[in-house]
């Protein structure tokens, strides 16, 4: 299992990236996480057929992670029914309902991690030492290609919402 150093601190300590970074032109990785309703699904298969954009985030009970779920449950109402928007954290389930039902988050598929970190170790995002995921946001076409990749180089930087979501909407358009 590929395991890095130096790319990312988690506050002042320097921690371990499990997993290598994908980039556009990989096919995506499936991989499985839990629902809100402790369901274990198989998240690409599960929104086949869509343009799917995966945020990954640390924890929704930060200011910036709630925050990004909520700008793109905002962005989703606009979106086409064809793109399907796909927020993941290492957050427990119980946790994740209890957030998305005080934040009236309720456009975005929100799953967690926690149980095997199989979507933190295929996809580049595992902190190993304190077992959150990474901040990254990809977008992946109806075919399982990766479109669109891009890893935060520091747990508080936000994404470029502006290009995440313009790179979903080519990647209907092309489909």
């Amino acid at each position: 299992m590929l395991e890095r150093r130096g790319l990312i601190r988690f506050g002042p300590m320097e921690v371990t990236v499990v997993g290598p970074d994908l980039k556009p032109g990989d096919d995506a990785p499936e991989f499985t996480a839990t629902t809100q309703d402790w369901q274990d699904i198989e998240v690409l298969a599960h929104t086949a057929g869509k343009v799917r954009i995966i945020a990954a985030v640390p924890s929704l009970d930060t200011p910036v992670c709630d925050r990004e779920t909520r700008r793109f449950n905002e962005a989703a109402a606009a979106l086409s029914e064809d793109i399907a928007i796909v927020v993941i954290s290492a957050d427990l389930p119980f946790a994740q309902k209890r957030w998305c039902g005080a934040a009236g988050v309720d456009q975005v598929l929100v799953v967690s991690d926690h149980k095997d970190m199989d979507f933190g170790v295929k996809y580049g995002c595992l902190l190993k030492e304190v077992r959150l995921l990474r901040r990254a946001v990809f977008v992946v076409d109806r075919n399982g290609k990766i479109v669109y990749a891009d890893y935060m180089p520091e747990l508080g930087m936000e994404p470029n919402y502006d290009e995440v979501l313009e790179a979903a909407k080519q990647a209907l358009a092309a489909a």
